[in-house]
């Protein structure tokens, strides 16, 4: 029987989250933009919307009672993404920052900008 490969430790952080808007860094996809759908810091892989699309053929069901080839977003590597900046739109990088109320914030390096 094959092993699974075992996943990252529960505390893996990612540097996207749900909702931000990425641009692919490489890859077949590489230059397309998009919204994060989802992430899985398990497995260090993002969902993002409109971006390696797969084709899935499904059975006849209750939902779809057609059944037939669905087109839908697979997870990419989560290095594969750069997060926009949101002034410029020009792809950065992330730094933490912790502000004065002790909160801790995300940054876009290229602009300063708070970006949570």
């Amino acid at each position: 029987m094959k092993q699974k490969k075992p996943l990252l430790p529960t505390n893996h952080k990612l540097h996207v989250k749900k909702d931000d808007k990425v641009i692919i860094i490489t890859g077949k996809d590489k230059g397309k933009k998009g919204r994060v759908i989802a992430a899985f810091p398990r497995e260090n892989r993002v969902l993002i919307e409109g971006v390696n699309l797969v084709k899935r053929h499904t059975k006849p069901s209750q939902a779809n009672p057609q059944g037939g080839i669905i087109n839908k977003e697979a997870p990419i590597h989560a290095s594969n993404v750069m997060l926009l900046d949101p002034k410029s739109g020009l792809p950065t990088r992330i730094g933490y920052l912790v502000q004065a109320d002790g909160t801790k914030v995300r940054i876009a390096r290229r602009s300063g900008e708070v970006i949570d």
